[in-house]
């Protein structure tokens, strides 16, 4: 699998994905907002555009659709039940279900509820496993729930889901928030060496046109959305929650930082 990741430069932030069969050269868009940019990609590569996947229904990921269908005449895919939500949908995706792109790329939908109760992530079936996580999952963050979600459902997909892939895996997400995410993670955990060293690492000189590509096990370090029994994160989280009990389950401090980042 042959894979381009587009960065927008847009004010939302927007990565948007190409991906490629590199036998037949037929190719996947993820979330095309910046159609041109897409179309401008697989030119180059040589690549054909016969399918549009859409992570989910919020316009700065299927924004690009109409045009990318009038330029290719490519099919949209998307959750199932976005059908109503994404104009011209073809084919409604369910968990399980393989998107085929020519003869050597199979990706496995997972439903992942949280950002929107309509979200697709990919899962790449590659020897270093991918997810194409939309806004579910970030840089050393996590998805809101303001549009359409609930975060309730955000704490069950990544604990159920996120947290049970292998360590390995890369994650390739729908937005650039690395150096701000990081940023709440050493506000949440001012101890996290591992997120302080990124974080100095890319300093003021981070390209979001060329970027760093995590794996799970790096997020598990950095990301505190997956560090939820850490005593500092649990210690700084009853500075701003004062009932917060002395052994606060996982799905309590996920739902504090959720709520702590919704307004930082």
């Amino acid at each position: 699998m042959q894979i381009e990741q587009i960065w927008t430069g847009n004010a939302y932030r927007n990565f948007n994905y190409v991906l490629a069969c590199s036998e037949t050269g037929e190719a996947l868009a993820i979330d095309p907002l910046d159609h041109e940019k897409c179309l401008a990609r697989a030119r180059d590569r040589g690549w054909e555009i016969t399918q549009i996947l859409n992570t989910h229904e919020h316009g700065d990921h299927t924004g690009g659709n109409a045009a990318m269908v009038d330029a290719t005449g490519a099919k949209i895919l998307a959750h199932q039940n976005a059908g109503s939500k994404i104009a011209g949908m073809d084919t409604g995706l369910k968990a399980g279900d393989i998107v085929k792109v020519g003869r050597s790329v199979e990706l496995l939908a997972l439903d992942t509820p949280g950002h929107t109760m309509s979200h697709i992530c990919l899962l790449a079936q590659t020897d270093t496993p991918a997810l194409f996580s939309g806004d579910t999952l970030f840089n050393a963050g996590a998805g809101n729930c303001h549009g359409g979600g609930h975060p309730e459902e955000l704490y069950e997909t990544f604990v159920s889901q996120l947290d049970r892939l292998p360590a390995t895996t890369e994650i390739y997400p729908g937005h650039d928030y690395m150096t701000n995410n990081l940023a709440f993670t050493l506000d949440r955990e001012p101890d996290n060496q591992a997120a302080k060293r990124l974080l100095e690492e890319l300093g003021g000189s981070y390209d979001p046109a060329k970027p760093l590509v995590t794996s799970l096990e790096v997020e598990r370090d950095i990301n505190t959305f997956f560090r939820l029994t850490s005593p500092t994160v649990i210690e700084h989280l009853r500075e701003s929650f004062s009932d917060l009990p002395d052994q606060p389950a996982p799905k309590e401090v996920f739902l504090r930082l959720r709520e702590l980042r919704n307004s930082w």
